[in-house]
């Protein structure tokens, strides 16, 4: 079923995916593997709309649906945590003149559903307003998400600001979105890039694990 799955959401077809995903829980299927299938189906469709096959209707329906299996899976997932103390702080957002969220609503739950304090401030962010929430709640680590090429140069002056701001040594950065790579992530200053979702919030576990507990918002 899970291919079925991928296919019914790439393909737009909102009323199969939901039936499926239903399908599926009852079934006992991992939540998790739910989610991954609906990222893959993700991936597809931004494939889709860089090689314009797909545009902006297509994304938002895409969108929705990724919301509506989130809301589905989302009280099996939480009832899987382990615990329900904070694991950490994540401020998160699309990097200005971006404003493309399917990837960065994705990573959002499920950073969300694994217990982490998860700050999104939305898309088209710009560096002085990631610097001002990052200054705000001093999080663990900053995610910065872009679709499109012109990205790059965005990530890239988000994190100078955010080290100009003498915070830089305070925070791990992790870029993510369809175009980015490790040298991506090489270019803009970031610590690395998040391949998946899962990908992201097994990067936020380990180094939050890593830092240990922290006597002060800024101590490491």
């Amino acid at each position: 079923m899970k291919d079925k799955l991928i296919t019914a959401i790439a393909d737009m077809n909102e009323e199969e995916a939901m039936q499926l995903v239903r399908a599926m829980l009852d079934a006992g299927e991992d939540p998790q593997s739910i989610l991954d299938a609906a990222s893959e189906a993700m991936t597809i469709v931004g494939k889709r709309f860089d090689e314009k096959e797909y545009y902006l209707p297509e994304l938002i329906i895409a969108g929705d649906m990724m919301k509506a299996v989130g809301e589905l899976v989302k009280p099996k997932l939480r009832a899987q945590a382990r615990s329900t103390k904070t694991a950490g702080k994540v401020v998160i957002g699309t990097v200005a003149g971006d404003i493309h969220d399917i990837g960065k609503d994705v990573v959002t739950f499920m950073l969300d559903v694994n217990n982490f304090e998860v700050h999104d401030l939305g898309v088209d962010v710009p560096a002085a307003t990631f610097v001002a929430k990052i200054q705000e709640i001093q999080p663990d680590i900053v995610g910065l998400s872009g679709f499109l090429t012109m990205a790059f140069d965005q990530m890239k002056r988000t994190v100078e600001a955010i080290k100009e701001a003498g915070l830089r040594g305070n925070v791990k950065i992790m870029i993510g979105g369809a175009i980015m790579d490790a040298s991506a992530a090489e270019y803009v200053g970031a610590d690395t890039y998040g391949a998946d979702a899962s990908a992201a919030v097994k990067l936020a576990q380990g180094w939050v694990a890593q830092a240990g507990p922290r006597s002060s918002a800024l101590a490491r």
